[in-house]
């Protein structure tokens, strides 16, 4: 199992280093085992959910990734908050990486870039997100044990498939590449997310839990992914709503309907010398049998690389 040296003070110190060193063996009945497995099937509906789809395309509205953010930062204030409660709590304790992994602060310097000063003015919980919050504080405050399976389905999934997520809104949104609007994304204090994951495994396996608590945390992480998907859901039906916004520098991208002189990527606007508008000439592209394989492969991996994250 890697090593970590932590300085209680805070600082450059507390950046995790690690020992290149054997892992231990990991055994079927090991909670990080068996939170896989069991939530394998959660795990395929969440990257299946329309939100995800399209985001994983670069089909998010600013308007839209900017409630996502909000939805992140109650979810993670009151998931932080319960953490903070059982600090000390053995049932999570070893859990406990606050200079790592805690996200409230980055929440709010990205949701500061997108509102404003005043953001906290600006800014209310929905319903299924306050679904979710309620949950975890019911949790914190009445069987901590199970808060092991919010963290682990949060955090595990930000450092995984979350990477992926934060390069997809960068350059679909076009957010500057100093990286202001995307610092939930960003883990400075983490030095080796794959072994600092591995770390977090250890310390879970190494909980004092017997069988029938360690299939309560694996459900209450299954309930979990059926919150973030509530979330999806409903972010969903408000993209539906949301107008069209322009993309590529500002252009509204053709949709193949109406005229198509009027596509601002139409040579010359008038059919002058030059190639066609781009989208039919994707769209023709598009129906190529190899094309179609190739880019369902692709979106495949993305999806699976993703699957983790989420809200």
């Amino acid at each position: 199992m890697p090593s970590a040296v932590e300085s209680p003070e805070g600082g450059e110190e507390d950046i995790l280093r690690y020992e290149e060193i054997e892992g231990d063996p990991v055994s079927p009945m090991d909670l990080s085992e068996l939170l896989k497995e069991g939530t394998k099937e959660s795990h395929d509906r969440a990257e299946n959910t329309q939100f995800v789809k399209d985001f994983l395309k670069g089909r998010i509205k600013k308007e839209l990734f900017k409630l996502a953010t909000v939805a992140l930062h109650f979810t993670y204030s009151a998931l932080e908050e319960e953490m903070d409660r059982n600090k000390n709590n053995p049932v999570f304790a070893p859990l406990y990486f606050p200079v790592e992994l805690h996200r409230r602060e980055a929440l709010a310097k990205d949701l500061k870039y997108f509102y404003g000063e005043d953001w906290k003015e600006k800014i209310q919980c929905s319903e299924a997100t306050q679904q979710y919050v309620d949950r975890i504080h019911h949790v914190g405050q009445h069987e901590p044990e199970l808060l092991v399976a919010h963290a682990y389905t949060r955090y595990m999934g930000d450092l995984s498939g979350g990477q992926v997520l934060k390069k997809v809104a960068q350059r679909a949104l076009k957010l500057p590449s100093t990286e202001e609007g995307i610092q939930f994304y960003m883990f400075d204090n983490i030095s080796n997310a794959q072994k600092f994951k591995q770390l977090y495994r250890a310390r879970m396996n190494a909980l004092d839990f017997d069988k029938n608590t360690k299939e309560r945390i694996v459900e209450e992480a299954n309930k979990a992914f059926r919150f973030n998907m509530q979330v999806f859901d409903e972010l969903d039906k408000i993209g539906r709503s949301l107008a069209e916004e322009a993309q590529d520098g500002g252009f509204p991208v053709h949709d193949g309907k109406g005229d198509i002189r009027k596509c601002p990527y139409y040579a010359d606007k008038l059919g002058t010398a030059g190639p066609g508008c781009p989208f039919h000439a994707a769209v023709g592209l598009g129906r190529e049998p190899l094309v179609q394989l190739v880019l369902a492969a692709c979106v495949a991996v993305a999806a699976g690389a993703a699957a983790w994250y989420i809200l």
